[in-house]
């Protein structure tokens, strides 16, 4: 049975993180994989999209990363789980200070579990610190979405040399795919994903996320993109990514 740890990352906000773990964690589960994800951000965005009602979850991924206790997995469809996250977390780095092994911790705790699924997808806040850290050297492999504009980009430089200090303590820890969200048409869009395609040409995936009011709407309502509206461009989108990085 394949076990994959998945790791989703960009520094930078509004990339597509989040819509990208709950699309392609969801597409992996309708093709009948057992599909675990990790919502390791403070703004829990990823737990509000299958659990819109997760004001009342008591037990979230802080406490198993800076308390130990078991991680609280919640079924949200058939063959998808979730470990939601929670507000505390955005004070994870400081609670994790003084921890003892604390880059390994999400690494431990994953090893409980995972010879229950085929995939466990992560999804990192915003940010390159000790959180982020757990998420990279608990991967089998970290795929990173961007959106084709200048600041994200520029924050590619930042994940470069992220990635280059953490080979310190886990020599394997690479990028092993980059793939554009919110594509259009226009001009910009395309001279900076020809740059990212330039510098990255042996990760960069073929599959492009459109540009899509759905994938928007999508969010929240409990369902995925592809219970929403499975004609739509995000759901054909992310089904082609999907297959592309199964097939990797």
């Amino acid at each position: 049975m394949l076990h994959k740890t998945i790791t989703i990352c960009n520094a930078k906000g509004g990339v597509g993180k989040t819509t990208s773990t709950a699309s392609i964690g969801a597409c992996m589960a309708m093709m009948g994989r057992k599909v675990l994800l990790i919502d390791l951000d403070g703004q829990a965005n990823l737990t509000l999209y299958f659990m819109p009602n997760a004001d009342d979850i008591e037990v979230s991924i802080f406490d198993s990363m800076v308390e130990g206790v078991p991680l609280p997995i919640h079924n949200v469809k058939e063959n998808l789980d979730l470990v939601p996250s929670s507000i505390e977390m955005a004070s994870a780095e400081i609670s994790m200070t003084n921890l003892i092994a604390r880059e390994q911790i999400l690494n431990k705790l994953l090893c409980m579990v995972k010879d229950r699924y085929d995939y466990i997808l992560i999804d990192c806040p915003p940010s390159l610190g000790i959180v982020t850290t757990n998420a990279f050297l608990a991967a089998d492999e970290i795929f990173v979405p961007m959106t084709p504009e200048l600041l994200p980009l520029k924050g590619m430089r930042m994940l470069d040399n992220f990635i280059a200090t953490l080979k310190q303590v886990k020599p394997s820890v690479c990028l092993n795919g980059v793939f554009t969200t919110r594509f259009n048409n226009r001009r910009l869009n395309k001279v900076v994903e020809n740059a990212v395609r330039s510098r990255y040409k042996d990760i960069m995936l073929n599959t492009r996320i459109r540009e899509n009011i759905t994938l928007a709407e999508s969010a929240g309502s409990g369902k995925s993109i592809f219970e929403y509206d499975a004609n739509s461009n995000g759901a054909k989108d992310y089904k082609a990514l999907t297959e592309e990085i199964m097939n990797r």
